[in-house]
């Protein structure tokens, strides 16, 4: 197993290299100078041109990506155009509240998605495949800003009965550990802080997850279809086993590989989403944070966080790819 892991590590190389010089093209093609966006529209040319020679910007595009290449690999990734701070300094306290949201939200998908796609396809053309259905249908067709703010409205401003923003109350305080509130809060033994902070999850990470539910559990159904049409099963059936064991036992197994799949690829999908959905509930993490350094063309920070998207995409990935190994042995020995 371990050659196997050493070989797909090696070949995710090459991605984040050709992400990080695509990001950086594409970024320096964006109209608009930071130089003047971080003076303000009355910056003089002298004053435009002295920071853009401190930070480099007045160099060809091929020398400021090498030194740039350079720097990451030695673990420096600039400083922020706005707070004059390490990048990575601006980062690390915000991604574990990213990475709650991330755990949140696929726990969603996966409560919600797997199960309505197994009873689907163990009752397919049924009253409740065709509910499910829909509701898979609704979750990947409703804008994720619209369903966080209708969510807001209905628990927060009717109901009362969920928070609105934030990731906890002032009432609470926790010692941070992890950084995740809801799990340091649990370590801590801090009981009511850890409920407050699940509490203020909640809604993100149901807006969050609606796409990827959505999605798992229409792969899930038609995968467990397939697989529940095979001899095995009709085999198991015949042995005498009860509905449930074949179901679970031969049939979700064997229909696992295309869902793994479905799920790995999500996680780019709830890292692009997070930025709206940390912006709607003002969530404290990376995806608000580089809203906001969009907003001000903070160079060095957007690109330090499309390379930690795609950092996260490709280990995940790897873990998908370490998955499939365990899943199925044939695949390790190809």
């Amino acid at each position: 197993m371990a050659p196997y892991i050493a070989r797909r590590a090696v070949a995710l190389l090459p991605i984040l290299l050709w992400v990080s010089a695509a990001a950086f093209l594409i970024i320096h093609l964006i109209p608009g100078d930071p130089a003047t966006v971080y003076l303000g529209e009355h910056a003089t040319p002298d004053a435009v041109r002295r920071v853009q020679h401190e930070f480099g910007l007045d160099r060809p595009l091929p020398v400021q990506y090498g030194i740039y290449l350079w720097n990451v690999v030695h673990g420096n990734f600039g400083d922020s155009l706005d707070t004059h701070r390490p990048v990575i300094d601006e980062f690390i306290p915000r991604f574990p509240a990213t990475i709650e949201l991330m755990l949140g939200s696929m726990t969603v998908a996966l409560a919600v998605g797997v199960p309505i796609g197994i009873v689907s396809a163990a009752l397919p053309n049924s009253v409740f495949d065709r509910v499910g259905m829909l509701l898979a249908l609704a979750g990947v067709s409703l804008p994720v800003f619209w369903l966080g703010l209708m969510l807001v409205y209905i628990f927060s401003v009717y109901l009362h009965v969920l928070p609105t923003a934030g990731q906890l109350s002032v009432d609470f305080s926790i010692v941070p550990i992890t950084r995740i509130d809801v799990l340091d809060g649990l370590l801590t033994g801090n009981w009511p802080a850890a409920l407050d902070a699940l509490r203020h999850v909640v809604l993100p990470s149901i807006t969050l997850g609606s796409i990827p539910m959505a999605i798992i559990a229409r792969m899930t159904r038609a995968t467990m279809l397939d697989a529940l049409h095979q001899d095995y099963v009709r085999t198991a059936y015949a042995k005498g086993l009860t509905g449930r064991a074949v179901v679970l036992a031969h049939g979700l197994r064997n229909a696992l590989l295309p869902v793994v799949t479905v799920v790995g690829l999500q996680v780019g999908f709830l890292l692009g989403g997070a930025t709206l959905t940390e912006t709607i509930f003002s969530w404290p993490g990376v995806g608000r944070y580089m809203y906001d350094s969009i907003t001000f063309r903070d160079y060095p920070v957007v690109l330090a966080g499309i390379l930690l998207f795609s950092l996260v995409f490709v280990l995940v990935n790897l873990a998908v790819d370490v998955l499939y190994a365990y899943l199925d042995p044939r695949i390790r020995y190809a």
